[in-house]
């Protein structure tokens, strides 16, 4: 039966990596990049987004719709303003690596006087 095992551990993996891509080919875009950057720390509305990411208008709303269509991201009314939020427990994830090795500060050095 150890054939049948592997089969079935290749046809998850490979599901799998379908689902990676799928995700990684959203990730690619710049402008959604940034969106996704200020969600992964909090709801915003699309002034907020337009403000905080220098996305100006149609872009916002394309690239906003493009990451509702992936189920990335949801969105919440409240009077005339539409709130996104990250709804995604994935793109959460590798946000949350991408911020580590790309955004967050340097640690400090030590000073050789001190050490």
């Amino acid at each position: 039966m150890p054939m049948l095992e592997n089969s079935l551990d290749l046809e998850r993996f490979a599901a799998g990596a379908d689902q990676a891509c799928a995700l990684l080919k959203v990730l690619v875009n710049r402008d959604r990049l940034l969106l996704l950057c200020q969600l992964s720390h909090q709801e915003r509305n699309v002034g907020e987004l337009e403000q905080l990411t220098g996305v100006r208008q149609p872009t916002l709303s394309q690239q906003l719709t493009v990451l509702r269509n992936e189920q990335l991201v949801s969105t919440r009314r409240a009077g005339k303003q539409i709130f996104y939020s990250l709804s995604s427990a994935q793109a959460s994830a590798v946000m949350d690596v991408l911020y580590q090795q790309f955004c967050s500060p340097p640690p400090e050095k030590k000073d050789d006087a001190t050490a």
